[in-house]
């Protein structure tokens, strides 16, 4: 079996209405709406109405629905203890996994509703953000019913009211990563609730394969690169000494597009509007570099600028931890596991796919092992 089919590339596992993404034509859309339409349109909880019930609101911001995430924002005592009790040097993305399963005490059952998705997606910023607070030795700032969603949770974190920039760009990124297709943990969610299987079960175990840096982990490691290269000046040296020896540069190539990421393009606007000026000029000389000494160097691959690359320029000109970048991300994609497991369980089949079996055939014990059947014996009375 060829490295491909091994990673189910190019396999169909079903089919979906969501979202749409065109690895070949560099396009992507939520129920038939272009992603570059919805950001400059669509605040997040728009974008979650968009996803989970299929149409855009009618009103922007759409004041029930909005209200009714607000509404579920606070932490159950059992999660909010969950999360206190845990060490403050724990991973935010171990810490947040901890906190998704604390929610699942007993009233998310099987099929999932509405109503349980908005309380996945209300309630995964305020477990983030009190730990965050807690390990910077910080009180928690509970929920409140005012602000947008994403000003929620940047008050959250803070304890101030968010710079309305900060909060356009993160509420942008929030948008653009709600949703995309039959990624790893939304294949794990559906996996998960095919079973019957409960919408806090799935949400977590999605976690769980974001969590793997070949998924969700490389725009801290964008910045990482970036420092390591310093200044505009450094950034064609540093990239052909890294590809001589062998050092992957991050957010270049994307298993799903063959072109480049249409994210990517709108978070380098982004980006711009938002981050430091001599940071962005680094960042951008660096992919200008790097695109051409790649084509150079593999010409058989086409490998373009992703979405991480952009993103973690804009996460950080937001304020926020580059540890805290991957479950952030996690928090904007609740929107799209609740549409998922919505979509899933209104036609519901397990998915159980085959395996082909390569191994040697027809082996037999050696004569050395004995029998484990007990000996004949009386009968117990």
């Amino acid at each position: 079996m060829d490295a491909q089919r091994r990673g189910l590339e190019d396999v169909v596992v079903g089919e979906s209405v969501i979202s749409l993404v065109g690895g070949t034509t560099g396009h992507l859309s939520y129920r038939g709406y272009d992603i570059a339409e919805i950001v400059a349109h669509l605040g997040y909880e728009s974008t979650a109405h968009l996803l989970i019930r299929g149409e855009p609101p009618a009103e922007e911001p759409p004041r029930d629905f909005a209200r009714a995430l607000a509404e579920r924002r606070a932490l159950p005592a059992e999660a909010a203890a969950a999360i206190d009790a845990l060490p403050t040097s724990t991973p935010p993305m171990d810490a947040l996994r901890t906190g998704l399963s604390a929610l699942g005490t007993g009233g998310f059952a099987y099929p999932p509703d509405e109503a349980q998705g908005l309380e996945l997606i209300a309630r995964a910023p305020t477990l983030l953000a009190r730990f965050d607070r807690r390990r910077r030795g910080e009180e928690a700032i509970e929920p409140t019913g005012t602000g947008t969603h994403v000003e929620s949770f940047l008050r959250m974190l803070t304890g101030r009211a968010p710079d309305p920039t900060r909060a356009w760009a993160l509420e942008s990124y929030f948008d653009l990563v709600a949703d995309h297709g039959m990624n790893a943990s939304t294949f794990a969610l559906r996996v998960v609730l095919s079973t019957n299987s409960d919408l806090i079960s799935g949400a977590t175990a999605a976690l769980g394969a974001l969590k793997g840096p070949l998924h969700g982990g490389a725009p801290q490691k964008v910045l990482d690169m970036l420092d390591a290269v310093g200044s505009a000046d450094r950034a064609e040296p540093w990239v052909r000494a890294a590809l001589a020896r062998k050092i992957r540069l991050m957010g270049f190539g994307h298993r799903a597009y063959k072109v480049e990421d249409p994210r990517a393009e709108l978070l380098r606007g982004i980006a711009e509007r938002v981050a430091a000026p001599e940071r962005f000029a680094l960042a951008r000389r660096l992919e200008e570099v790097a695109l051409d000494e790649l084509r150079r160097a593999r010409p058989d691959q086409r490998l373009y600028t992703n979405v991480e690359f952009y993103a973690g320029l804009v996460l950080e000109a937001v304020g926020l931890p580059r540890d805290l970048f991957p479950p952030v991300f996690a928090v904007a994609r609740t929107a799209g596991w609740t549409a998922h497991a919505l979509e899933q369980t209104s036609r519901n089949r397990l998915i159980r796919p085959d395996v082909e079996y390569v191994g040697p055939r027809d082996r037999h014990l050696p004569p050395t092992y004995p029998e484990r059947a007990p000996a004949p014996g009386p009968r117990a009375a």
